[in-house]
């Protein structure tokens, strides 16, 4: 059943721990319920803060990460080894102080792996078909941030993508021009979606997502198969929390 929820924080420090302990009591449960779950990861300052509290968490010591898949709802088309990649931030603050095989980490192409960015989003798209079976890939988990124009992963306003897996962006308005992204069809696929907002500057988005119903924003269109569950500072839920 789809359902939303709405979590308050006090800061991004609170956010990134109510996320942190949802992201362990959600593993836990898929994990009773099936051989392995996939989670897709956010970067942004509050995505990449909840993974490095994640990390220090007792409780993921319950989890058998070699039944965990991670994923990105989106990447910057850069080198590497920048360490401006999702990816790479992440890998830092998380990936690499748990026991979690290669294999199961699936990163989404970079800039210098010989392919151009068109070729990138087709190997990408084949990667995921071939770890769903040929089935519309379902994330068990997706964690999304939200920019202060409401775009989520790399699905900004105002512009239309073509069906499809995952998204090539030539000329994201945020730098750098170039990105791959989950479809907004897949991240809705999703058993749960949970957002991870913070700031003043999300609070207009915020309140434009949650109380115009007419909203057209990228974050707006998100809804998962089952809950989607946002947690929101005070900052960021200022107009929000005051009506």
């Amino acid at each position: 059943m789809r359902s939303v929820e709405v979590r308050k924080a006090v800061n991004a420090a609170d956010v990134a721990k109510q996320a942190a302990e949802e992201i362990v009591e959600t593993l836990k449960s898929v994990l009773r319920s099936k051989e392995e779950a996939h989670v897709a990861l956010t970067g942004g300052t509050v995505g990449i803060l909840t993974l490095e509290v994640l990390s220090k968490s007792l409780d993921i010591n319950q989890i058998d990460f070699s039944k965990v898949h991670f994923w990105w709802g989106d990447e910057r088309y850069i080198s590497s080894d920048s360490m401006d990649r999702n990816s790479k931030q992440a890998r830092e603050a998380f990936l690499s102080s748990i026991a979690v095989p290669e294999s199961n980490i699936h990163e989404f192409p970079s800039s210098d792996s010989g392919l151009d960015l068109e070729e990138a989003k087709s190997r990408f798209e084949e990667s995921l078909l071939v770890a769903f079976a040929g089935e519309k890939p379902g994330m068990d988990l997706t964690i999304l941030g939200m920019g202060p124009d409401g775009h989520v992963a790399s699905l900004f306003p105002g512009v239309t993508h073509p069906a499809s897996l995952v998204v090539a962006v030539h000329d994201s308005p945020k730098p750098p021009a170039q990105r791959l992204s989950l479809n907004m069809d897949v991240i809705n696929n999703s058993a749960k979606v949970l957002f991870v907002v913070s700031g003043i500057d999300k609070a207009e988005a915020v309140e434009a997502v949650h109380k115009n119903p007419e909203c057209e924003l990228p974050a707006a269109q998100v809804e998962a198969n089952g809950l989607t569950l946002w947690i929101i500072d005070e900052a960021a839920g200022a107009s929000f929390w005051s009506c």
